[in-house]
């Protein structure tokens, strides 16, 4: 398999992992660009989020801990040059679709 295929498969895995990760957050109301929010949900504290439905935060906790696991494996299958550019463009992407203006309804500062 050609490696711009590997990386398209791997991209598409991340990415559609990460907009299920914006709709559970949106749900919860979770500000994940908030510093230690994200530990926080990884270590089953659901005090982070503005609206209690356990059962989105769990599949956002559950989605999490797969990103980790995916983002492993991408690294296994693409070196951690490459994989660590996909990420980085990943990233960016999530920033963008989280990041709606300052102290936008993710955390950070929107940039």
């Amino acid at each position: 398999m050609s490696d711009n295929v590997v990386a398209k498969f791997w991209g598409q895995q991340l990415d559609g992992l990460l907009t299920e990760i914006v709709r559970e957050a949106s749900i919860c109301q979770v500000k994940l660009l908030d510093p230690g929010v994200v530990d926080a949900v990884l270590n089953d504290n659901p005090s982070v989020c503005g609206h209690d439905n356990p059962a989105a935060f769990k599949k956002l906790r559950d989605l999490l801990i797969m990103t980790f696991v995916v983002r492993g494996k991408a690294f296994n299958s693409l070196g951690p040059i490459e994989a660590d550019a996909l990420i980085q463009e990943i990233t960016a992407k999530l920033k963008e679709r989280l990041g709606s203006g300052p102290k936008g309804r993710f955390g950070g500062d929107g940039s």
